[in-house]
């Protein structure tokens, strides 16, 4: 019987050709002596062997190789239908429940099924939000069904649209997952080791960091120098926090907290975790991004990745005198273009080429819409944020919980984004006063 379920403490799991990056990055992270969930790796041999148990090698192949015709569409239809709807393999399907058994033996339950593909959080191209994450799960039915859906979303049409711009074939790669205790995260973010002024950038929101990864808050925003002194606090608009739940994707609710802003950490949390953002940038001998929680024994870290970074492009100074919002810093750079303003995904087929997009909303759904646009504006999200990920690595400004962004812009209107300073300008016309 093959060893496909590898624990974390194990050598073998900070191996990326065997478990992929995320599994890898933590494994490494947590032998270092860094607080980690814990858990177990499925090996991405489990998914190899279950392509090839179900007969799926050349629907595989044909994916990458027919191009964007319906016969690709198809074969991609048939990855997913196969791999999501077909029992898995008796050969991997006994160790597999063997390893889950275990850990919920060991009071680990509920716990989380999480990518990690071989291809991602590489750097350059992380996949941030393009795969799946399950959450909360407390039965065999449930852990299994999420194990054949991480694997069935390396073939989602969001999925294959990035790797398609990287130049990658999904039948080159495979799925390996992490299997981890869910955390009872009181609040949970995420951080950069370096923002574009060298500081370290903590991210925060209520409950699990899920509705920061999705855009679907403003976090907290907390700026720490590389000495570990807090230079700034920016409470967010966090009126929304998702518990724990079934899917990662799934609606946040309504938070008690929110009648009377606050921020998630205190000035000796924010010092604890700049300290543990260090060291993960030290260990990995790069700028990180990292995701993390907090529960009642402390901080845990969830995922690191390399993080990308650009230069900064001195702003046209003409813009001062124009109407200005201010948001978290997303993406890279400053750009200007036209703003369409949009208030649903089913408006964004009105997004030019050189558009800046501004929306609500900036969940990795919008993914799609980068290579096109010049700069996103965003009311919700934050800099660590998924979306913010994706346009760091294309060189994307991008300025996030920029409040009232879909009101006050208006549409048509020149708009410059300045993705380092969190800032974005307008040409007002007689629309709205200068400020």
């Amino acid at each position: 019987m093959r060893h496909y379920a590898i624990p974390l403490d194990a050598g073998e799991a900070t191996d990326p050709a065997q478990v992929g990056p995320k599994a890898a990055n933590l494994a490494l992270l947590r032998r270092a002596g860094l607080p980690t969930p814990g858990g177990f790796c499925l090996h991405a041999q489990a998914y190899r062997d279950q392509v090839a148990a179900l007969g799926l090698e050349a629907a595989a192949r044909a994916v990458f190789g027919s191009g964007d015709s319906p016969g690709a569409r198809r074969a991609a239809l048939q990855m997913k239908l196969g791999l999501m709807e077909q029992p898995i393999a008796p050969a991997v399907l006994e160790p597999l429940l063997e390893a889950w058994r275990a850990l919920s033996a060991s009071g680990a339950v509920p716990t989380v099924v999480r990518s990690s593909a071989l291809v991602e959080d590489r750097y350059g191209s992380s996949f941030a939000g393009q795969f799946e994450s399950f959450l909360g799960i407390e039965s065999e039915a449930d852990f299994l069904t999420a194990v054949r859906a991480c694997w069935a979303a390396l073939w989602s049409s969001r999925a294959l649209r990035y790797m398609a711009t990287h130049g990658l074939d999904p039948a080159d790669t495979a799925m390996a997952l992490l299997v981890q205790p869910l955390v009872a995260a009181r609040s949970a973010g995420g951080a950069l080791s370096q923002s574009a002024e060298g500081n370290v950038l903590i991210n925060a929101t209520w409950g699990l960091g899920s509705a920061i990864a999705q855009g679907e808050v403003a976090p907290d925003r907390y700026l720490l120098g590389r000495d570990g002194a807090l230079k700034e606090t920016t409470i967010g608009n966090k009126n929304r926090h998702a518990a724990s739940c079934e899917h990662s994707h799934t609606s946040p609710t309504p938070h008690r907290r929110v009648a009377a802003p606050q921020a998630c950490l205190d000035p000796a949390r924010i010092a604890e975790l700049g300290k543990l953002v260090l060291r993960t940038e030290k260990i990995m001998g790069m700028p990180v991004e990292i995701e993390w929680a907090l529960d009642d024994a402390g901080f845990r870290l969830l995922q690191a990745r390399p993080l990308h970074l650009e230069a900064a492009t001195v702003p046209d100074e003409t813009w001062s005198r124009h109407p200005r919002l201010n948001g978290q810093p997303a993406g890279v750079g400053w750009a200007t273009g036209r703003a369409c303003v949009v208030n649903c995904e089913c408006e964004l087929l009105r997004v030019a080429p050189g558009d800046v997009l501004v929306t609500k909303m900036a969940g990795p759904a919008l993914a799609h819409i980068l290579p096109r646009v010049a700069g996103v504006v965003a009311e919700l999200g934050g800099s660590t944020s998924h979306l913010a990920s994706l346009a760091r690595e294309r060189g994307i400004p991008m300025v996030l919980g920029a409040n009232e962004a879909t009101r006050r812009i208006p549409e048509g209107s020149m708009v410059a984004v300045d993705g380092i300073a969190g800032v974005v300008r307008w040409m007002a016309g007689n629309r709205e006063a200068v400020t």
